[in-house]
């Protein structure tokens, strides 16, 4: 029984050294995913960030374009216009 027991040791420990450089690749391969996982989406982020935000000064602009070209009989909208009361 005691040479079974060595024997199976044996194989465990070679099995488990054998594994373990595959290991570290995995674990390499894993941290390549994710970091570029992470900056492609921070790429994405910032680009959408810099759309949104030029769309949002374009209609700025044109909305204060028309407003500066209202016909003279026409008001200008209140304070309370502009919040809805």
């Amino acid at each position: 029984m005691n040479a079974q027991l060595t024997k199976l040791f044996a194989a465990v420990v070679l099995s488990s050294a054998w594994l373990l450089p595959s290991c570290a690749e995995v674990k390499e391969a894993g941290r390549t995913i994710g970091h570029t996982t992470r900056d492609v989406t921070r790429e994405i982020g910032h680009g959408t960030r810099d759309v949104v935000k030029e769309i949002g000064h374009g209609t700025r602009r044109v909305v204060k374009s028309i407003g500066d070209e209202s016909p003279e009989g026409v008001e200008s909208p209140t304070e309370a216009d502009k919040h809805g009361q």
